[in-house]
């Protein structure tokens, strides 16, 4: 019998993927879980277009800005390396791909799993040995070691007139609570520190099951949104809820949240403060009742933070509307926010809408709006010098370790810098004293370190 030794001579090289992900966290994970299976499969993930076999491009189709760089990422690889399949949420428009690049092999739609393997294989076939293929439990993960995104849903069943999700990703379709908090402690076991829940409508999670019951841990928990939660904060790290719809049912969480359950962060899209606006967005108008919920959640958790993003410009949109949404977010204080021009989408019913608000306009307004987030963000971090919070640190940068407060979700958030942290471990957390802050940033020195 030919030993170890012999074997691994004999064999050939393993077929290599690279990969291009672009878009938001939830394409990210749909990246992760096509690699992870492709590595369970024998594959070996390439770092560069030259050492690839095949290169795989998940692309994102939500606003024209979007397409342009997914267009150009797939052309880039056709030139690098020539050999491209395309997934994500522009391959639900094949004819926009091959139109502009005819000779990609293969395009299919978000969440295709399979379809995207069928692809690799057809033009790139395995060559698993189980004897050497080790995949970790936790599966392959894009992200840093200590964070990890959790889907846990595909789709959506809202009918924004801006949005063409649903018509990309489908109506709502849940995974059952079972399957979702046993990945989530399995990401713990392998040291993750916090988790980011997302998908399209978490508060909507569920719903399509209606709300299905299963064990874990042995205790029962149903398939919807404050379960979920209480489930989460089982596991004794970080829990932080993305894109959660203000439905009533949300008011539920901030106990848990109150309790140090769960991170006491809400990432509501909330686009815009005008009635009016909102009504020709599609979206629920009852801003003055929002409002109230807002202050009744920090009268009950006066830790929490709240970040949105909202849009300016909408079709229609005056500048009576406009300062409404300037009026409604002076009343809100929300800690964190984004905002982005209106950019028709290829598809969205808001098109059609009259009165389209010219460029100049928008970037005008977009102006004027971040501006006075930034004076709100600004007085609300400097509340905070002086106080004592806990951190995860992300990086460390020369002398300055960049960490994160419960108020910061990686990438879109602010950050903590720590003057005197460059010997805190990545991934740890760290008790840090603020000693001063800027429109969006803490700084900090260390406390003392937590393993």
């Amino acid at each position: 019998m030919p030993s170890n030794e012999s074997q691994t001579a004999a064999r050939e090289p393993a077929p290599t993927v690279g990969f291009v992900s672009l878009g938001c966290p939830k394409a990210l994970v749909d990246s992760e879980r096509i690699i992870t299976q492709l590595r369970a499969e024998g594959y070996a993930v390439a770092p560069s277009y030259e050492s690839a076999d095949i290169v795989i491009v998940n692309t994102c189709g939500f606003i024209d800005s979007a397409v342009d760089e997914s267009l150009d990422a797939i052309g880039e690889a056709l030139r690098e390396n020539g050999r491209v399949i395309v997934t994500g949420c522009l391959g639900a428009r094949p004819e926009q791909i091959l139109a502009r690049h005819p000779t990609v092999l293969g395009v299919t739609g978000p969440h295709a799993y399979e379809d995207v393997l069928n692809a690799v294989h057809a033009h790139l076939p395995p060559q698993h040995d189980p004897f050497f293929d080790l995949l970790p439990p936790q599966g392959i993960r894009l992200t840093p070691r200590h964070y990890a995104y959790l889907k846990i849903s595909e789709g959506c069943n809202n009918k924004c007139s801006f949005c063409i999700i649903p018509s990309m990703r489908g109506r709502l379709a849940s995974r059952t609570i079972d399957e979702v908090l046993r990945e989530a402690e399995r990401l713990a076991n392998a040291g993750v520190r916090e988790l980011l829940v997302i998908s399209q409508d978490t508060s909507a999670y569920g719903v399509d099951l209606k709300y299905r019951a299963a064990d874990w841990r042995g205790k029962t928990y149903q398939t919807r949104f404050l379960d979920l939660a209480r489930g989460l904060g089982e596991l004794g790290i970080w829990v932080r809820l993305h894109y959660v719809y203000p439905y009533p049912h949300v008011d539920d969480v901030i106990e848990l949240m109150a309790d140090g359950r769960v991170l006491p962060y809400l990432d509501i899209p909330f686009q815009h403060g005008s009635p009016t606006v909102l009504k020709r967005m599609r979206r629920p108008g009852l801003t003055e009742n929002t409002l109230a919920r807002i202050h009744a959640w920090r009268a009950q958790c006066p830790e929490l933070t709240i970040r949105s993003t909202f849009i300016v410009g909408f079709p229609g949109e005056t500048e009576s509307e406009f300062q409404e949404l300037l009026d409604w977010l002076d009343e809100a204080q929300l800690d964190r926010v984004g905002c982005f021009q209106y950019s028709p989408v290829a598809g969205a019913t808001a098109n059609q809408l009259a009165n389209h608000v010219a460029p100049a306009v928008q970037q005008e307004r977009y102006e004027r709006f971040m501006e006075r987030a930034a004076r709100i963000s600004a007085a609300r971090l400097q509340a905070r010098i002086g106080g004592s919070e806990r951190v995860l640190v992300d990086s460390i940068e020369g002398d300055v370790a960049i960490a994160r407060s419960r108020s910061d979700a990686p990438e879109i958030d602010g950050v903590v810098r720590i003057a005197n942290g460059a010997k805190l471990p990545v991934g740890a957390f760290a008790e840090v004293r603020i000693t001063d802050a800027d429109d969006y940033d803490l700084y900090a020195t260390t406390v003392r370190a937590i393993d």
